[in-house]
């Protein structure tokens, strides 16, 4: 249980948005006060270029800036800002590190993609509650994809992460809107590819985390399996990105990478080889639990040293 009325703020930079959570604990549930976030599609310049621009590293340095601030403003102690696949994969990420430190006046790690996989199934069975006593977790995110299996009682067991995420498959294959069907085939065809070493053990449930998964919800429901993924993936073969805002209330910069989301939510579906649950939580619910968590500790710690 945490400290009463204790909050915590996370900033998440990842490859298509930088996001902010704010969050405290209340009955035992994890209880959002403040959530944002800019989209600034960093995976898309290091999938072109192999780094990042001089302006893309400023721009994140503002919006990182202006999260923290507005997270110190809300009372959130401690504020932990990590970056995710960009850290990873950016040619000069260690730049890109020194420029959020100053510009936020805070530490600043990168999450290695163990820690990503394993807080994106924290984050995700804490709001889920599942029941199954075998699950899998699956987060298709801009950059990279985290497949995990295990138990909601002692945790995941089975850990995999590729990098290959929506916007990457995006910025390698897709064009026109909506694209013809042989990018589509070409799509799957590099999914498959890239996603080769992923056979997980079958669990008896499934969750879905990430952009893609919750833009889907809206497309097809909650429940991702093969069918639904199908119908989905039609879709997104015939609509515009303008449609998809019209008609789903679907960003458009959200509906430029769905439909590679799609196709690699698909591969994951298949192999786990049951329907994904669409879950609104993952790796920042997961980090702010672990915040928590630690302060109560520390302050128990205390006590029992008074």
């Amino acid at each position: 249980m945490a400290l009463r009325g204790q909050r915590v703020a996370v900033v998440d930079v990842g490859s298509n948005t930088v996001r902010l959570l704010v969050a405290t604990q209340a009955d035992g549930h994890l209880c959002s006060v403040q959530e944002r976030r800019a989209r600034l599609a960093l995976g898309a310049e290091i999938e072109r270029n192999s780094k990042l621009s001089k302006a893309k590293v400023a721009e994140t340095a503002l919006a990182v800036r202006a999260f923290v601030g507005e997270a110190r403003e809300l009372g959130a102690r401690p504020i932990e800002v990590v970056v995710a696949s960009p850290g990873r994969q950016a040619a000069n990420a260690s730049r890109l590190l020194a420029e959020l430190e100053r510009a936020s006046a805070t530490a600043v790690r990168v999450l290695s993609r163990e820690e990503e996989a394993v807080l994106g199934w924290e984050g995700a069975v804490a709001v889920a509650s599942p029941r199954a006593a075998t699950l899998g977790v699956c987060d298709v995110g801009g950059g990279s994809t985290q497949v995990s299996v295990g138990s909601p009682v002692s945790g995941p067991v089975w850990l995999r992460s590729f990098d290959i995420g929506s916007l990457r498959l995006t910025a390698r294959v897709f064009d026109g809107d909506p694209p013809d069907a042989p990018l589509f085939a070409r799509a799957r065809a590099e999914a498959q590819r890239e996603l080769a070493g992923l056979a997980p053990p079958r669990p008896l449930a499934a969750l879905a985390v990430g952009g893609s998964a919750r833009a889907l919800l809206k497309l097809v429901g909650p429940t991702l399996g093969e069918e639904e993924l199908c119908e989905a993936c039609a879709l997104l073969a015939r609509l515009t990105v303008a449609e998809l805002d019209r008609d789903y209330d679907i960003a458009q910069s959200r509906g430029r990478t769905l439909r590679a989301g799609a196709i690699l939510v698909s591969e994951v579906q298949e192999r786990l080889g049951v329907p994904l649950q669409v879950v609104r939580a993952g790796l920042r619910e997961g980090l702010a639990l672990r915040l928590l968590a630690a302060g109560t500790a520390r302050e128990l710690g205390r006590s029992a040293s008074a």
